[in-house]
């Protein structure tokens, strides 16, 4: 027992490990409970068990977030706090996305939250090696802080002037690839990502994949898309790897959740893209401001993105309200 506390309590990427062990348990926890008790059998979820849903990975991200906190104190804490922020909010961006795929493929809702189960736990992966490879790129080369803090700020003025999503994603060059080189299925065939089709002449089977691992595919390869601005954007708050996986996977656990509740009132976002492109700015101009000036606090750091993002979706939902009343008026066909 002598020789497990010294190897519980030694440090991994300067965090002691049973920390890291308490976050992966707490994950897995959380997966298991939502597709093991709570999603067993494949069924539609509704928005009010989704914003529940939601609400609980939220707690646990801000109880999480409190144990920072009171660990490693208050700057390490509101550094989790803001990289939290963040990416929540540019998951929201995420969200749109994902809607429009599901849309295209024609994955039924009840199929949805499977694909974005699974999606999920490749991001846990991806993420983990995209931040492993910053942070080493920081620790080794302190300048590469320099190109995340244009690269941030290239983004948001990009965003800032960009027109919005492209609705057709059935245009999509990435979908028309995977329908060329994937022997893809007419049409979703039950919850299979796979399955076995017989060939024209019946002598064999062939090995087919449905619409439902296509969606898959392009989830996890639009949120690398995604990671090249959220994760930049956490290293601009704090290069600890613990402070920034732990903030950006407790984040993206709670997307699958919020998919169900925002996909269909993501219209009224109207100036989210606007708070988010400021927040990169601010963040990227935030890199330069503290190699010339010193450290900025981290509480202006997270007051400014909280009333950047806030505001945004306030002042979205106030001028969409009478949108939103004639559409909850309307007789349904």
């Amino acid at each position: 027992m002598d020789s497990v506390v010294p190897f519980l309590t030694a440090p991994f990427l300067g965090t002691p490990l049973w920390f890291w062990l308490a976050f992966g348990g707490i994950v897995i926890a959380l997966l298991t409970f939502d597709l093991g008790v709570l999603h067993k059998d494949q069924r539609e979820i509704g928005v009010r068990e989704s914003l529940m849903l939601s609400a609980g990975y939220i707690a646990v991200a801000l109880l999480f977030g409190a144990g920072i906190w009171t660990y490693a104190g208050r700057d390490s804490g509101m550094e989790y706090l803001t990289g939290f922020l963040i990416e929540k909010s540019l998951s929201i961006d995420n969200i749109f996305v994902i809607s429009m795929i599901f849309a295209t493929l024609a994955i039924p809702r009840k199929y949805q939250h499977r694909v974005l189960f699974w999606g999920i736990l490749g991001v846990i992966l991806l993420r983990g090696l995209m931040i492993g490879a910053g942070a080493a790129a920081v620790q080794n080369f302190g300048w590469v802080m320099f190109i995340f803090g244009g690269l941030l700020a290239l983004t948001g003025v990009k965003m800032l002037f960009s027109s919005g999503h492209d609705s057709e994603m059935k245009d999509s060059k990435l979908l028309a690839f995977l329908r060329r080189h994937l022997p893809l299925t007419d049409k979703v065939e039950g919850n299979h990502f796979f399955l076995r089709q017989q060939t024209p002449d019946g002598t064999r089977s062939k090995l087919m994949v449905t619409p439902l691992f296509v969606a898959l595919i392009m989830i996890e390869l639009i949120d690398l898309l995604f990671a090249i601005d959220s994760v930049p954007a956490i290293f601009a708050i704090t290069t600890d790897p613990f402070v920034i996986y732990t903030s950006n996977i407790f984040a993206i656990l709670g997307l699958r959740a919020l998919y169900f509740a925002l996909a269909a009132i993501l219209p009224r976002f109207i100036y989210l893209k606007y708070g988010l492109s400021l927040v990169l700015v601010f963040i990227g101009g935030k890199i330069f401001y503290s190699h010339f000036y010193g450290k900025l606090d981290t509480a202006i750091s997270l007051g400014v993105t909280m009333i950047l993002i806030g505001g945004a979706i306030l002042i979205s939902l106030w001028k969409t309200r009478r949108s939103a009343r004639e559409d909850a008026e309307q007789p349904a066909e």
